[in-house]
Order: C-alpha cells, then structure tokens, then sequence
C-alpha cells in the first residue's frame, strides 16, 4: 500500500553539499505528490542545514516550519567514523543510528547514493524494501538493494527523480527543491547585503584541485566586476582560506570574504545577482535558488553534473575528458579558459535578468 497516508519513507543521501542539492528536486516531488506522507532523511551533522533551519537546534523531530521538506532528520557522523572506526564512540554512534531508524519502522528506504556506507546504513533500516540505482556509483552497493532501478536521465537530477518515481509508480517532474529559511541567517544577509546591493558571488574553491580554477583568473574576474559598481563576495570551504586570499589581495580588499554558515551562505545566495563558481556545492546551491551562474568546468561532465533548473552559462574546453580521479593540479583543458571568456558569459546572463 505505498499510496497510504501513513506511508514512512527514509531517504538516505549522506553527502557532499552538491549531491545532497541534486537529490533535494526529487524529495521535493514526493512533498508535493503525497504531503502526508512521513518523510525522513539520514544526513552527515555538517549538511543539515540544507534540510533544517539553523535556529532549531533540535536534532530528532524537526517541525516542519523549520524543516520544509522532512519530519526528521538522522545524523550519521560517517566521516568521523571512517577515522576512528575502532573508537567505543563510533560504535555507540552506530548502535544508537540503529536503534533510531528500526523503531520508525520505514515502509520504504531509497538510497540516492549509491555508496557502500550509504547502502549499509539503508540496511540498518530494518525495512525489507530498499531502493536504489542498478548501476550506482559503487557497484557493490546494489547487491544490497532489494529493488533495482534503472535510470535514463542525463544529469543527476533527472536520476534521482526517476529513482523517486519508483517508490509509489509517480510519474514526477523536475519542482524547485525546498530549501529551509533560517530567521537570523536571513537578518544577517540582509544587513550584509541591504535591498539594492548588485552582487556577485564568486566560490574558487572546489572538491579536488583539477576542477579548480586558478584564483588568480577569478581575481582578474573579480577585479573587473568591482571596478564596473558590482559588490563581489568570496565564498570558500575549510582549508581553502588561500584562495580566497589571492582574491582579496588582488582587489585590494575591495572583494569581500564570506566567514559564515551554511544557513547564512543560503541566504547569502539567494539574494546575488549571479554566482560564478566551478563543479562545487555553493554552485548547485544558487541553482536551486534559481540565481543565475557562471560554471567554469573541466574534468566534471556538465550534461550530468551541470547547473540545472536555472538561467546558466557553462564554459568547458572540448579538449577536456570526463575524469574524477582526483589530480592536486587543475585540468589543462581548464586552463584554456580565460577571464575573457567568463566576463561576457556574466554580462549576457544579468542582461538575459534585467530583459525579464
């Protein structure tokens, strides 16, 4: 009876920023198609704020004010557990993980996935119906799925709503993801950033270094946007401060640093003109607000991991290969691409705004 109103769906998509921003349209669809349905999603603690309002400290029943799109929300440390997979708190962690998802009794698990982690803590579930794709990213983790699901969808998106159509027989369509809003993170972006104020967000920073641009090229790019009026603010991760420094001191300071959360980083995000960032969560993040950006891209293939469901413009060398191996140094192919040829990508896309 997967129609029931009473239905019980877990949805476990651990991480990063990006794929947890790429399964969010999908879960949205199921809201829309069955809103009482409970929905719940196992999550690493550093990503909740995609799902749950900052201002709620609450980690177990999330009202769904602060929580739009879920009604609880499962934190699973995985990270720190892969550093201390002997330690007494990890397995603590995992039993209480356990003991948490078995007593709400699921009638359905969906793995978006597709990780051997991802699959195990689905199997910690207990629910005999686990769902997932029947080529996912780690091949092994399909012998642990009791359904198989067979994509077409280019992009990742398109994915993982075909994943989700399989849960009830829907048929759903690409909606723009509920992302929560946090209060005080919007007070704070509004004073950073008051009603009038032409921004820029630019992010150098990306998950290994041959999908990075260099930030000497974003700071020619951003030293441009400011002298002609634009605010531009500088978003990085941890441990990427450096190239946000390039940035900074190639504008004199002119640019400014974002040292914020990620609830303060949404509604940062959501009020700039436009984004222009690489293969990397705060990109997907504007997309889902539906800001238009600038992808700079080299080893990632953007017909699967690309902007989408927004006003985009995606710069690529046709000499760059699909590759994810994780090389420190960026692409040559990424190399070909200049300030010059991100520049009037940025003036095409606020002239494409303002004709609106």
């Amino acid at each position: 009876m997967h129609t029931q109103s009473n239905f019980r769906l877990l949805v476990v998509r651990l991480g990063a920023m990006g794929d947890i921003l790429h399964a969010l349209p999908a879960v949205t669809a199921l809201r829309q198609a069955h809103p009482n349905w409970t929905i719940d999603w196992v999550v690493e603690p550093r990503w909740r704020a995609l799902l749950a309002s900052d201002s709620n400290p609450n980690n177990k029943s999330i009202p769904r004010p602060a929580s739009p799109l879920v009604n609880r929300i499962h934190l699973a440390s995985t990270r720190q557990w892969r550093k201390s997979p002997l330690s007494r708190q990890t397995f603590s962690e995992i039993r209480t993980l356990r003991r948490e998802l078995r007593a709400c009794h699921y009638d359905a698990v969906i793995d978006f996935q597709g990780a051997i982690r991802s699959a195990a803590i689905a199997r910690m579930a207990g629910c005999p119906r686990l769902i997932g794709e029947a080529k996912p990213r780690e091949s092994i983790a399909r012998w642990l799925y009791s359904e198989k699901i067979a994509t077409r969808g280019a992009h990742v998106i398109e994915q993982d709503i075909e994943l989700a159509s399989a849960i009830a027989g829907d048929d759903l369509a690409y909606v723009l993801p509920l992302l929560p809003v946090d209060p005080a993170a919007e007070a704070w972006a509004a004073q950073l950033l008051p009603a009038g104020t032409r921004t820029i967000l630019i992010n150098p920073g990306a998950g290994w270094g041959a999908k990075r641009w260099p930030p000497e090229r974003y700071a020619a790019v951003a030293a441009d946007l400011i002298a002609q009026g634009f605010r531009v603010v500088v978003n990085v991760g941890p441990g990427e401060q450096p190239l946000a420094d390039a940035i900074l001191q190639a504008t004199a300071g002119a640019a400014t640093l974002l040292n914020c959360s990620l609830g303060q980083l949404i509604a940062v995000t959501r009020r700039v003109a436009l984004a222009i960032a690489g293969d990397t969560g705060p990109l997907h993040l504007a997309c889902a607000l539906r800001r238009p950006v600038v992808g700079i891209y080299g080893p990632t293939d953007p017909s699967r991991n690309g902007p989408y469901g927004c006003n985009f413009k995606v710069l690529r060398s046709p000499t760059s290969r699909r590759d994810h191996t994780r090389h420190p140094e960026p692409e040559a192919g990424l190399l070909t691409i200049h300030p010059a040829d991100v520049l009037p990508a940025v003036h095409g896309l606020l002239a494409e705004e303002n004709a609106r």
